[in-house]
């Protein structure tokens, strides 16, 4: 069967559709949804059968699992990485929500989740309703990638109907959020002395 596609309001999200979404993660379904920055695929971190099937997707191996965490707040993140001392709190606190990717030291439960030896996780809290509604009522983060499109002139799929057609056969659900962005994230490592760009996309970093 194809995947459902749901289009839910971006600022207000329908409470109904954001319950449809989490029932189709708790049963172990994989989801394309709207950031603030590019669309991305995802399914809950804890589903050790859902993150094995975005892995075949993406045609990743699990042990070479590189992927980030979608969260609601600074609260969710201190579950999942450790030494989150006040510099580090600070600085997250200034600029999330916000079109950034920060790279942190995985605490003991990331492992034990995903059955693979991950020394730094990638997290992200959108500035943007939907996922966030969805990680909320869902409980836990998804773990996610960006949608990327194989035309090397437009490298991310901005088009809600273009990526259901693309998905449609190896996901269960597509959000149509409107129209997505086509750059990605700043990936800001914190993992050592001193904040380190490794990418520059979207958001400005404020120390």
């Amino acid at each position: 069967m194809p995947a459902e596609l749901l289009k839910i309001h971006p600022q207000n999200p329908e409470g109904r559709k954001i319950a449809r979404a989490v029932q189709i993660l708790r049963e172990g379904g994989i989801i394309v949804y709207p950031t603030d920055t590019i669309y991305g695929i995802g399914c809950d971190l804890t589903n050790r059968k859902a993150v094995e099937r975005i892995c075949k997707i993406l045609d990743i191996k699990p042990q070479k699992l590189d992927l980030s965490f979608i969260c609601n707040d600074l609260s969710h993140i201190s579950e999942y990485v450790k030494n989150l001392e006040t510099p580090t709190f600070k600085l997250l606190k200034k600029n999330l929500p916000g079109g950034f990717t920060f790279l942190l030291e995985a605490s003991n439960k990331v492992p034990k989740i995903l059955d693979v030896n991950k020394k730094t996780v990638g997290i992200r809290i959108p500035n943007h309703n939907i996922p966030r509604m969805i990680v909320a009522e869902l409980g836990n983060p998804l773990i996610t990638s960006s949608i990327k499109d194989d035309d090397l002139i437009k490298e991310y799929t901005t088009d809600p109907e273009e990526i259901y057609e693309d998905f449609k056969n190896v996901v269960d659900l597509v959000i149509d959020g409107g129209a997505g962005g086509n750059i990605p994230s700043t990936f800001v490592d914190l993992t050592q002395a001193e904040p380190y760009i490794i990418r520059q996309g979207l958001g400005e970093l404020l120390r």
